[in-house]
C-alpha cells in the first residue's frame, strides 16, 4: 500500500489537478488527528458493513468485545444491523437485549431488522417497550413504526404516533407525512388522510398518488380523478394508478382514453389495459393490445393466458404457453405454470401437463413452490393419473391446507375412499384444521364407499367440531350419499331441512336415483323442481321419460314427447377433447362439425363390421324422445 506522502507525489507525477491533491491532503490531516480508538471504530464498522457470512460476523463480534466496543454508540448499531442482515432474527434480538443502554440508533437497527422480515407486530411491541423506557425516538424511528401500523391495520397506534410527532416537532417531516397518508388511506379513513395531506408543507408526486389510490380504494372515482387533474406533476406510477382505478371499477372506456393520453408508457401500463379488456371478456381487444405492446414481460403473458382461461378459451391457453416457451425470451413464473396446469386439468390434457411438469422442474419452480405442486396434484388427479398426483404430494416438504384438500378430493373423486379418509385423519394429526373444501372430499369419499352413517357423522362433525357452515356442495354430497343407498325418502326430508336452497344438481341427483330405484313419485317431484330451476334443459325430460318407459307407462312417454316438441327443446350434443401430437381436437356427438366427419363415419362403420360396440346412447335417446 502507498504511504500518504508517496500517494501525493504520485498525483504530482500524473499531473493531476491541485483540487484532487488538496482533497487527499485534507483526508490525511483528518486521519492524523483521529484517535486510535476512533480509527478502530471505523475499521470495525467497515468490516461489519461488508461482512457476508455468520462466521465472519462472529469473528468481528469477538473483536468488538475484546476492545470493549460492543456497546459503543457507533459500533453497537452496526452489530445489530449486521446480525439482522446475516443471522436469524432471534439471534439479532439476543444481541440487542445484551446491550445495557442502547441508544436510539441501536433501537432503529432492531426496528429495521424486524421491518425487513415483515415482522410488523414485533416492530410495534418493540416500540411500546422503547416508550416504556423513556427512550426518545427520532425522525428515522417513526416512519418504520408507522409502516408497521399500515401493515397490521393498527389505526389507533398510528393516531397516537401522529399526535406524538406533532408534540415532538416531527410534524414537518415529509416522509412521516407520506406514511400517515398511506396508513389512513389503507384503513379507509380518507378524511384523515386528506387532512394530513392539506397540512403538509411540501407535497410530492408520491403523496398525490397515495391520495388518488386512497379515493380509489373507497371507490370514489370522481374525487380520485379530481386529485389526478390537480396534480402539479405526474409520473408514470400516478398515470398507471388512475388507469388501474378505472379498470377496477369496470370503466374500460375512460381507462383506454386516459391510457391513450399518457405521454409515455411502460410495460406495466400496457399490462394494465390488457388486463382491463380481459376482465370484461373482450379477448379480441385484449389480443390486439398484446400484439401492439412494444415489449412484453412474464406478466403480459400471464394476463393474456389468465384472460383466455377466465373466458372459456382454455385450449388457447396451451397454444400461447407453447409460443411463450418456444418464441419469446421470457421465462414463465410460478403463476404461469399454475394457470397452464389448471387449463390442462380442465381439458384432461395429461401429456401436455406432464411436459409442463418437466419444464417447471427445469426452471426449479416445483422444487420449492408449493402453489405449483398443488396445481400439479390437481392436474394429475383430474386427468386420471392419481398415482402421479400422490407422488407430487409426498414430495412436498411443507404442505399447506390446499395441498391436503387437493389430494383428499382427488382420491375421493377416483373412488379411493379409504385412502382419502386416512389422509384426512393424517391431516388432523399434523395439526392442519380442515375447512369446507376438505369436507367436500370427505363426504365424497363416503358417498363412493356407501358409508351412510359415517357420512352423516362427518357432516354433523363439520358443523359442531369445526364450525364449518354447510354449503350447497356438502348438502349435495349428503343427498347423493342417501340417494345411492336407496334412502330416497330420507333424501327428500334432508333437502327440506337443508340450510341452503337445493339447486338443480341436487334435484338431478334425486331424479337419477329415482330411475335406479323406480320411484316414480319422487322422480316427478324432482322434475317439477328441475323445471322451475332449469326450464329449458331437455336432459331432465329424457331422464323421466326413461323411467316411464321402463315401467311401461308409454302414455306418459308420449306426453313428455309432445311437451318437448311444443317448447322446442333439443338435447345439446356432448363434446369431447382428444389430445393428439398436433394439439387438442374437439368432437361433438352425433354432430358434423369436425372437418373430417366422413372419414370418421367410415372408421365407425369398419369398427361395427368387426362387432366392436360403439356408444350411440345420446343419439338413440334423441330419436326416442
Amino acid at each position: 500500500m502507498l504511504s500518504q506522502e508517496r500517494l501525493i507525489l504520485y498525483y504530482f507525477s500524473r499531473e493531476e489537478s491541485v483540487l484532487e491533491i488538496s482533497k487527499i491532503a485534507r483526508v490525511s490531516l483528518v486521519s492524523a488527528y483521529k484517535s486510535p480508538k476512533r480509527l478502530l471504530e471505523e475499521k470495525l464498522i467497515s468490516f461489519l458493513e461488508s461482512c457476508k457470512t455468520q462466521k465472519q460476523l462472529l469473528q468481528i463480534q469477538s473483536q468488538t468485545v475484546s476492545h470493549e466496543l460492543a456497546h459503543n454508540d457507533y459500533v453497537g448499531p452496526r452489530i445489530v444491523a449486521a446480525c439482522c442482515r446475516i443471522t436469524r432474527i432471534g439471534y439479532a434480538r439476543q444481541v440487542f437485549d445484551g446491550i445495557s443502554q442502547p441508544n436510539v440508533s441501536v433501537w432503529n437497527a432492531m426496528f429495521n431488522g424486524y421491518a425487513q422480515r415483515d415482522l410488523s407486530k414485533e416492530v410495534l411491541l418493540l416500540y411500546k417497550r422503547m416508550r416504556s423506557l423513556d427512550v426518545m425516538p427520532n425522525c428515522f424511528t417513526l416512519p418504520v413504526v408507522l409502516k408497521a401500523c399500515v401493515m397490521v391495520r393498527d389505526l389507533r397506534q398510528g393516531e397516537e404516533l401522529q399526535c406524538f410527532s406533532i408534540k415532538t416537532g416531527f410534524r414537518s417531516n415529509a416522509y412521516l407525512g407520506t406514511k400517515l397518508i398511506e396508513m389512513y388511506s389503507c384503513a379507509g379513513v380518507i378524511a384523515l388522510a386528506n387532512k394530513v395531506f392539506c397540512e403538509m408543507v411540501e407535497k410530492n408526486v408520491v403523496t398525490w398518488t397515495l391520495m388518488i389510490n386512497g379515493y380509489l380504494l373507497k371507490k370514489d372515482l370522481v374525487s380520485a380523478r379530481r386529485f389526478f387533474d390537480l396534480s402539479p406533476e405526474r409520473d408514470i406510477v400516478l398515470w398507471n394508478t388512475m388507469v388501474s382505478g378505472y379498470i377496477e371499477m369496470g370503466n374500460i372506456v375512460d381507462a383506454r382514453s386516459l391510457f391513450d393520453q399518457m405521454p409515455c408508457r411502460d410495460v406495466m401500463s400496457w399490462n394494465t389495459i390488457l388486463e382491463g379488456y380481459a376482465n370484461i371478456g373482450d379477448m379480441e381487444a385484449c389480443g390486439r393490445v398484446f400484439y401492439e405492446m412494444p415489449e412484453r414481460n412474464v406478466f403480459s403473458w400471464n394476463g393474456l393466458i389468465k384472460g383466455l382461461a377466465q373466458n372459456g378459451r382454455v385450449s388457447e391457453v396451451l397454444d400461447y404457453f407453447k409460443r411463450m416457451v418456444d418464441e419469446e425470451d421470457v421465462v414463465p413464473n410460478d403463476a404461469t405454470l399454475t394457470l397452464v396446469l389448471s387449463a390442462c386439468a380442465k381439458l384432461g390434457a395429461l401429456d401436455f401437463g406432464k411436459w409442463v411438469h418437466q419444464h417447471g422442474e427445469s426452471l426449479g419452480y416445483n422444487k420449492v413452490d408449493v402453489n405449483v405442486k398443488n396445481a400439479l396434484i390437481d392436474m394429475y388427479a383430474k386427468c386420471g393419473a392419481i398415482e402421479l398426483g400422490m407422488e407430487v404430494f409426498k414430495s412436498i416438504k411443507r404442505r399447506d391446507l390446499i395441498s391436503w384438500n387437493t389430494m383428499i378430493n382427488g382420491l375421493a373423486a377416483h373412488g379411493h375412499g379409504t385412502e382419502a379418509l386416512d389422509l384426512f385423519h393424517e391431516m388432523k394429526n399434523c395439526g392442519i384444521r380442515p375447512d369446507k373444501v376438505t369436507f367436500v372430499g370427505v363426504l365424497c369419499a363416503c358417498k363412493h364407499m356407501g358409508l351412510v352413517e359415517d357420512g352423516l357423522a362427518y357432516f354433523n362433525s363439520m358443523i359442531t367440531d369445526f364450525s364449518v357452515t354447510p354449503q350447497i356442495e356438502h348438502c349435495g354430497c349428503v343427498v347423493d350419499l342417501l340417494s345411492r343407498a336407496g334412502f330416497l325418502t330420507q333424501a327428500v326430508e334432508f333437502i327440506n331441512k337443508m340450510p341452503v336452497k337445493a339447486d338443480a344438481v341436487i334435484w338431478a341427483t334425486l331424479l337419477g336415483a329415482s330411475k335406479v330405484y323406480k320411484k316414480v313419485d319422487i322422480g316427478e317431484l324432482a322434475l317439477v323442481e328441475l323445471i322451475k330451476l332449469e326450464p329449458r334443459n331437455p336432459a331432465n325430460f329424457v331422464m323421466l321419460s326413461n323411467i316411464y318407459g321402463e315401467l311401461g307407462r308409454f302414455d306418459d312417454v308420449a306426453r313428455l314427447k309432445v311437451a318437448m316438441r311444443d317448447t322446442g327443446f333439443k338435447k345439446e350434443a356432448g363434446v369431447s377433447w382428444i389430445e393428439t401430437d398436433d394439439g387438442l381436437v374437439k368432437f361433438y356427438s352425433s354432430g358434423e362439425k369436425h372437418p373430417r366427419t366422413e372419414e370418421l363415419q367410415m372408421i365407425l362403420r369398419d369398427l361395427k363390421s368387426f362387432n366392436i360396440l360403439v356408444d350411440d346412447e345420446d343419439e338413440l335417446q334423441e330419436q326416442f324422445i
